[in-house]
């Protein structure tokens, strides 16, 4: 089984890294940090953009865990600019066959802000043709996650 965790994290070792650490243990898997990536925002173009780099890791994967802090109320910008940039790109259904889960924690959120990323995560998922797997936000969340990996 291949597994691709994506960290939107610009702290690569932080909560969220942990969160996945914990509902990947005693896995082998890959993380590709965002942040190392150079990507454009929806709209620009760039000749060293390096989005394609990530989609193809995605292609490679069979599970796919995306994790980003809570940042201004929502996923943070590493994140959304990746969702935002496979618009046009991306074929619909082109990702089918895989699973994805979604890790987003963050300092006291509110039901809302969680409610608003899960939201974002299943329809990016549906659009795409994955199978959404569920999120966790805290390691109780993750305990329960892991039984469906």
């Amino acid at each position: 089984m291949n597994i691709l965790f994506i960290n939107g994290s610009p702290n690569q070792n932080g909560n969220t890294a942990a969160l996945a650490k914990e509902l990947l243990k005693g896995k082998e898997y890959e993380t590709l940090n965002l942040t190392n990536y150079k990507i454009g925002s929806y709209g620009q173009h760039f000749e060293d953009d390096q989005l394609g780099q990530v989609i193809a890791k995605m292609e490679q994967a069979e599970i796919i865990i995306i994790g980003s802090p809570l940042y201004w109320h929502n996923i943070c910008g590493s994140v959304r600019n990746m969702l935002d940039r496979f618009y046009g790109l991306v074929e619909n259904d082109s990702f089918s066959g895989r699973t994805i889960y979604f890790l987003f924690q963050g300092a006291a959120p509110e039901k809302w802000m969680l409610d608003a990323g899960e939201y974002t995560m299943k329809h990016f998922a549906g659009l795409y043709g994955m199978k959404y797997a569920g999120m966790a936000t805290n390691c109780l969340e993750v305990a329960k996650l892991s039984e469906k990996l």
